[in-house]
């Protein structure tokens, strides 16, 4: 966890949703991190694109959807519902946070965390953009056609079965949307030089979907 980031609480129903909320002077957005299952705020790879948003001049909100119990549960960790449920809170929270209030929304989703992060933005209008990192969007089902964020799509080149989901799911968006696929990456990114490209390209899509000049 970034060292300057402040340890947020927010209610969920009898659980709470712990986060690390980081907001760099004068930030023109924030993008609340929907992390995959068996992973976690303190994921070294979520913190590192979010180190790069922030230095971007964007606020990041890195938490965890499940608590440490729900997280031990195989059939939790891949509960779609249940995680866009506990971000469609935190949403809430970041919109009513006097930090954080009337800055644009967007997401950033790994894993099962892509899905849930466009089943959210697909109930809610005013989410700006949502980027997924080797994510299965194609776990959204019939909410990928209603979602009107701007929609980046980033899998590895050597992560053969979820690039074909990918696709699938690309060809269901309906509105703004890219699919990039990222040279001998595999799914975790852990090749020298492509998680630096995954947070280039989410930080360049966030910029443009925040229709800032």
């Amino acid at each position: 966890m970034n060292k300057t980031a402040e340890l947020v609480r927010i209610p969920a129903g009898k659980a709470v949703i712990e986060g690390a909320l980081n907001i760099p002077p004068l930030s023109y957005g924030v993008v609340l991190f929907a992390h995959g299952s068996g992973s976690s705020r303190h994921s070294p790879r979520n913190n590192f694109v979010a180190r790069i948003l922030n230095d971007n001049g964007l606020a990041t909100l890195l938490m965890d959807l499940l608590t440490p119990d729900e997280d031990r549960n195989y059939e939790t960790r891949f509960d779609i519902d249940l995680l866009t449920q506990r971000l469609i809170t935190a949403t809430d929270w970041v919109k009513n946070n006097p930090q954080t209030q009337g800055l644009p929304v967007g997401y950033f989703g790994a894993s099962t965390g892509a899905a849930a992060a466009l089943k959210a933005a697909a109930k809610d209008s005013s989410i700006g953009a949502v980027v997924s990192r080797g994510g299965r969007p194609d776990l959204a089902g019939n909410d990928l056609s209603r979602v009107i964020a701007s929609v980046l799509l980033i899998v590895g080149g050597n992560d053969f079965g979820v690039i074909e989901l990918n696709e699938d799911a690309f060809a269901q968006l309906r509105f703004t949307k890219e699919l990039i696929i990222v040279p001998g990456a595999t799914h975790l990114f852990e090749e020298p030089g492509t998680l630096e490209q995954v947070a280039k390209h989410a930080a360049e899509w966030f910029h443009t979907s925040f229709s800032l000049p």
